[in-house]
């Protein structure tokens, strides 16, 4: 009972040993005194408070302390189902004297958010894996793979190293005039902030030349910025390199400074999230949808020439759904779609997996391959299969070259992965232009 207002330790009767009956077998055992030490308090005196001090220290990171343990963040981790991770499993490493910014684990964090959605003390690792990242880059501490990104990303302004002049050669085989401002500049009523793997690579390529169709179909005043556009940085920042990233941001800003447009349409969500959440940080601000969001709206303007019949299922990019709440718009586009047969996985939505590529995770597939089971990607690839989709939908331009990789990696080959603006553009009966 309360004594005084505070509660009083227990009387500690110890005997040199005690016989336990079970209730339930009958089975009896001889415990000695000392077991009954369990019971008392255990203090972490053998371990150093170093680890939490340096995290604390750092903007940012200092909610991991935060944690008491109840481990919700655990079973919700894409990785954890892969591997031997969770914000709860980290926070005990650190507390156990773990300097996480030297340890491996810093880097397999995909900034999902899954663990902030369901956590009751707010450990916010979007936040916490940057901050240590940041930190540890600046110790030395930076997987090779990650290095060479910032090298190429800091050289040639995008994260693939492709010579800026080619940013925009995509648009040769897109089979309608794309207007660039660098060379037509005047005012435009939407910005098309291609991103670096629509401009360059294959697969993103014939995304953006399907959204270019699509727009011109439906009359959409629309320009790109070709050689003068640059990475907007975000997949960097959250990597840990936060400089690169305020540098990117700045030639991004200049850049954008130069032209009259109203709002700007990405594909990339981690790009849009950028502009809305860290440029306006630093008094940039704009008017920013993804993909599907534009097209959302004027779904019923378009004209279907062709029926996919197909079965569908779609996987929620985590920066689009869970950072900026955007759920409806992609599953609008596929349910107008004639003969789409729209199947959910069991993960999506607010629970969606991750496909392993945000926080930097797209370069770090050699580094996290020996941390892990099998790729995220692979894992998603599976529960998709399983739903005995045709069809994987995606809408984000990292998700098609995993998805594909990780579809033959697991031997599901007959699962065709496509971004929704390639499905919308089949079904118009487009892509006739691009092999003119």
């Amino acid at each position: 009972m309360p004594v005084g207002g505070r509660k009083q330790p227990p009387a500690v009767r110890e005997h040199e040993s005690a016989t336990v009956t079970s209730q339930i077998s009958g089975r009896q055992w001889e415990l000695p005194g000392m077991w009954n030490r369990m019971f008392e308090s255990r203090v972490l005196h053998d371990y150093s408070s170093q680890g939490f001090a340096a995290l604390a220290a750092l903007p940012g990171g200092e909610s991991l302390e935060w944690c008491y343990g109840c481990g919700k963040c655990v079973p919700v981790c894409p990785v954890d189902l892969v591997g031997e991770y969770g914000p709860r499993k980290l926070h005990r490493k650190v507390q156990t004297g773990v300097d996480l910014l030297a340890d491996p684990d810093l880097w397999l964090c995909t900034t999902c958010g899954n663990c902030l959605r369901v956590c009751p003390k707010q450990v916010d690792m979007v936040q916490v894996a940057p901050a240590g990242r940041e930190a540890a880059i600046g110790q030395g501490h930076v997987p090779a793979e990650l290095q060479d990104v910032f090298e190429k990303t800091f050289r040639q302004g995008n994260c693939l190293g492709e010579n800026p002049r080619r940013r925009h050669a995509w648009t040769k085989q897109a089979g309608v005039p794309v207007r660039v401002l660098a060379s037509d500049p005047g005012p435009v009523d939407v910005l098309f902030y291609v991103e670096d793997y629509w401009s360059y690579h294959p697969r993103g390529q014939q995304a953006a030349q399907a959204f270019a169709r699509i727009l011109t179909a439906l009359d959409v005043d629309f320009a790109i910025l070709g050689p003068e556009e640059k990475t907007v940085g975000d997949s960097q920042r959250l990597a840990g390199e936060r400089g690169l990233f305020e540098a990117l941001m700045d030639d991004v800003a200049a850049t954008l400074a130069k032209y009259d447009f109203r709002r700007i349409v990405t594909p990339d969500p981690q790009i849009g999230n950028a502009l809305r959440r860290e440029y306006p940080k630093h008094g940039h601000h704009y008017d920013v949808v993804h993909t599907t969001q534009l097209l959302a709206p004027l779904v019923e303007r378009l004209t279907w020439r062709t029926s996919i019949d197909a079965t569908v299922t779609f996987h929620d990019p985590c920066y689009l759904g869970r950072h900026n709440g955007e759920y409806d718009a992609p599953r609008r586009l596929l349910e107008a779609i004639p003969g789409v047969t729209l199947v959910e996985m069991g993960r999506c939505k607010q629970n969606g997996y991750c496909c392993g590529g945000g926080g930097g995770g797209m370069w770090l597939d050699g580094f996290t391959a020996e941390h892990t089971d099998e790729r995220l990607s692979e894992r998603r690839v599976r529960e998709a299969a399983d739903t005995g989709a045709d069809i994987l939908a995606v809408c984000c331009p990292y998700e098609v070259s995993r998805f594909e990789d990780a579809a033959k990696s697991t031997g599901h080959d007959h699962l065709q992965v496509l971004d929704i603006v390639e499905l919308l553009d089949q079904a118009m009966g487009g892509g006739a232009g691009a092999d003119a």
